[in-house]
């Protein structure tokens, strides 16, 4: 459980023997990143077809495999145009969800499918975004009129959309994570990256996460500026603001500084989730790592019974108390550490943000 290869692939340096274990998936790589690029081609030269929505549309994604926080990032979004008086609404891919009953996870003011069936992110983000509507699906075009007829929104933001090339967009934000960047520049299976790295110029700006200090992150933005040399690059961070309880009480984050914590996730990268809860005062004495999207089950919580003996109390990610809040937890003493997405440059990149909605 504490082994994974997704986790062994996000290390920037690998050693000879490590590469040469590695080669049968560089030869995968190779036939998937030709697919990637004829695709690209393909939309660039317009032999597929991208459709124009009525109305601005903001893209979030990324360019490697998971971990750069774009769920939190559209919902910092999408609550900022809010306050702004902009009325949005969120479309996502749904990852692993079984959509049954359409693709209104959430109006705005009721969340209408469960978690199983809108997928863990675009619950989490119907549940934490009051009065956004939030959508879930492939066909985000289709999505989007719905929004538009349905709730009369003046802007769309695509959760996960750098690759969604079906769907014009007017300002392609891309995320990276300050602590992995590109990992060490392989596509898929054999490294972390979705595209090519010359693709970095669909971006319209970058956005590196998990950024404490700005000044450190000058290799990242010189690598960038290599192939979009005009692209703004800005900086964001987490900032712990709470702790939220199985019943969604809230509790300050003091109440468990120097407590013994057995740190539990769920996510893409969760030796970054283990340092927020140091830097809040916990004492993490044992960790439960479990694969990215993973649905916990009534033996996960047997397990996790057993693990936290001798702890004070278990802490977790929002977007696995979601999944937790699901199974009969009992007297399990847990809680979700709720984070807010802070831009250094706020004010500046609302600027250029705001921009598309001045066209």
């Amino acid at each position: 459980m504490n082994w994974r290869l997704d986790r062994f692939l996000y290390q920037k340096e690998k050693s000879l023997g490590d590469q040469a274990l590695l080669f049968p998936l560089y030869i995968l790589s190779l036939p998937y990143e030709g697919v990637v690029r004829i695709r690209s081609l393909f939309y660039s030269l317009g032999l597929l077809k991208t459709k124009t929505l009525p109305c601005r549309v903001i893209s979030v994604g990324n360019i490697t495999a998971g971990g750069t926080g774009k769920t939190p990032f559209v919902m910092a979004i999408a609550k900022e145009l809010t306050n702004r008086g902009i009325h949005v609404a969120i479309l996502s891919r749904g990852y692993k969800g079984k959509k049954t009953a359409g693709p209104v996870v959430s109006d705005g003011k009721t969340v209408s499918l469960s978690l199983e069936e809108s997928g863990d992110e675009p619950f989490l983000m119907a549940q934490a975004c009051k009065e956004i509507p939030v959508l879930v699906g492939k066909d985000r075009f289709r999505n989007g009129r719905l929004a538009l007829q349905r709730f009369g929104v003046k802007g769309l933001l695509l959760d996960d959309g750098f690759q969604h090339l079906p769907l014009h967009r007017d300002i392609n934000i891309l995320l990276v994570d300050s602590h992995i960047g590109f990992g060490d520049h392989h596509l898929l299976p054999r490294g972390i990256l979705r595209e090519p790295l010359d693709h970095l110029r669909r971006a319209s700006l970058f956005v590196l996460t998990k950024v404490e200090e700005p000044e450190t992150c000058q290799p990242l933005e010189e690598k960038i500026h290599e192939i979009h040399p005009s692209s703004p690059v800005f900086h964001s961070h987490y900032e712990p603001v709470s702790l939220v309880g199985p019943q969604e009480e809230q509790e300050e984050l003091h109440t468990l500084k120097g407590k013994r914590i057995l740190a539990l996730s769920g996510i893409a990268h969760s030796n970054y989730f283990s340092s927020m809860l140091r830097k809040c005062g916990m004492k993490i004495v044992r960790e439960a790592i479990f694969p990215d999207h993973h649905l916990y089950t009534t033996k996960d919580l047997s397990f996790l019974k057993e693990k936290s003996k001798g702890v004070d109390c278990i802490v977790t990610t929002e977007k696995d108390m979601v999944k937790l809040r699901q199974l009969p937890i009992g007297d399990l003493p847990l809680r979700a550490l709720r984070i807010e997405v802070k831009i250094w440059e706020e004010k500046e990149f609302y600027q250029k943000v705001m921009e598309v909605f001045k066209l």
